[in-house]
């Protein structure tokens, strides 16, 4: 186990601890968007293990004019991120991303308190630790389910288990994999 400043031990916390905390502090309803395959690969070397424009496009469109809180790595590999009104809230330690219209927190919890307090709605846009921490909390999920299995380093959280409720659904393919738009609430 790590250690604090004053060698206390530092702890991570229980995602489902996390959310009992929150989740009564929580004005705004949170989403999570994410695309990832039948072995809940989201990331492979730093990169998203497929390329479908049609989820891009679909990404890009629910993500527009919202508060978007995602980890560095994503941040840094999304181009578009300040596009179309995005208000990105990043969790990091890396003072240095923070530059105008980018907030810098290094805490889930810290990066929802922000994000409760500016426009649009809260889209979790990921990485793997910031959907294992927010997924407790989620509202609604927006998932694109790739028919695959891919390899991967990187994972969404399992969520087939837990209460959702299936609300839209819309199937896809092009020419390297079948997929499924739906949107799940609770």
């Amino acid at each position: 186990m790590m250690e604090a400043p004053g060698g206390l031990p530092l702890r991570r916390i229980n995602p489902l601890e996390l959310a009992g905390r929150l989740k009564p502090l929580m004005s705004k309803s949170l989403s999570l968007i994410v695309a990832c395959a039948e072995n809940r690969v989201i990331g492979r070397d730093r990169r998203l293990p497929f390329h479908i424009p049609e989820d891009k496009v679909w990404f890009h469109e629910k993500t527009a004019g919202q508060t978007v809180v995602l980890g560095r790595i994503c941040f840094e590999t999304w181009p578009k991120v300040l596009a179309d009104g995005r208000q990105p809230v990043v969790i990091t330690r890396d003072a240095s991303l923070a530059r105008p219209n980018v907030r810098i927190t290094n805490n889930v919890p810290a990066a929802l308190a922000l994000a409760q307090t500016l426009p649009g709605e809260i889209m979790i846009c990921g990485g793997q630790r910031i959907y294992e921490e927010t997924l407790p909390l989620a509202d609604r999920l927006l998932l694109t389910l790739v028919h695959a299995e891919v390899p991967g380093d990187t994972f969404f959280p399992e969520w087939r288990q837990m209460p959702w409720r299936e609300t839209w659904r819309k199937e896809g393919a092009d020419a390297n994999y079948r997929y499924t738009f739906s949107i799940l609430e609770r």
